[in-house]
């Protein structure tokens, strides 16, 4: 294998296992301490901002500002992919385990494939709703595994539901985002997106918490930075390098371990249960994924 392209799959692999601890480190804070989605999700741009803000300065630096039409752009696309995905998916979580989020979660490459359909005109062919398909009853397997070991069946529909729309809100962002990435470039879109999000995050705290609920146990401190470095900018950072060494494609595929990674990881750190109901939906979801995701 070239050092190129083994150098792009190991960035893709560092960046599908920290997306994929996300929902880890998330329920370990929730057991840790009663903290709020918000707050939590606040806590995890506090410690990351450091990390975009230069980043986006470094990459602004001797560029080409961007027109007020750019930035709406950017505004929009950041309230949709990290903010209002991230806080969906954060008060999901409050309802149902790691490994069901991670599937749900999954979902999006077929909702913008819908998406673009919908908005764009493209045509979707046979092969692209058999993904679909495959997606949606891996879906409906995994709910069926969580519905059947839960006490609480109305608790797993709600936490679906935001998740799902979590999903959806991060589908419209990739949907839209095409132009911005190929104009200002990965690095400082993603950072100023980053920056958006952060900001609103930031907003819709002051708004809803007394600024007293930062003040957490050590223990949420840890677990917000660990997603901080090694769910958000690590992976995030990573995914950028591993998709210009090995393109899109190949780098989609490779985050397809994704959901079994949740799912492993839950069961190790979380004690969650896993069935073959579970394993079923993971391979139907992974199966519709990687079939959106080749070419021819």
């Amino acid at each position: 294998m070239a050092p190129n392209l083994s150098g792009g799959v190991a960035l893709a692999i560092v960046a599908a296992l920290g997306f994929s601890a996300k929902a880890i480190f998330v329920k370990l804070a929730y057991a840790a301490a009663p903290v709020e989605a918000i707050t939590l999700l606040a806590l995890r741009m506090v410690f990351s901002l450091p990390v975009f803000l230069w980043v986006g300065l470094r990459e602004s630096h001797g560029a080409k500002p961007l027109t007020r039409r750019d930035w709406l752009a950017v505004i929009a696309l950041g309230l949709l992919g990290y903010y209002g995905a991230s806080v969906l998916d954060f008060l999901g979580l409050q309802y149902i385990t790691a490994g069901l989020e991670r599937l749900i979660l999954f979902t999006y490459p077929t909702m913008t494939l819908l998406l673009g359909a919908l908005l764009y005109g493209h045509r979707i062919g046979r092969r692209e709703w058999l993904a679909v398909a495959l997606c949606y009853a891996g879906i409906a397997a995994a709910f069926a595994h969580d519905l059947d070991v839960s006490a609480e069946s109305a608790a797993v529909w709600i936490g679906g539901g935001l998740v799902f729309g979590s999903s959806l809100s991060y589908a419209f962002y990739l949907s839209g985002s095409g132009p911005m990435l190929a104009k200002i470039g990965v690095m400082r879109f993603t950072a100023l997106a980053m920056l958006v999000s952060t900001a609103a995050v930031f907003g819709h705290f002051v708004a809803t918490q007394p600024v007293a609920a930062l003040v957490q146990p050590l223990p949420v401190y840890v677990y917000a930075l660990a997603m901080a470095l090694f769910s958000t900018a690590i992976p995030v950072f990573a995914q950028s390098a591993a998709i210009r060494r090995i393109g899109s494609g190949r780098a989609a595929l490779i985050g397809t371990v994704g959901p079994l990674m949740t799912i492993a990881f839950g069961w190790w750190w979380l004690g969650e249960s896993i069935s073959t109901w579970q394993l079923l939906g993971a391979a139907l979801v992974v199966s519709g994924v990687v079939i959106v995701g080749r070419k021819g």
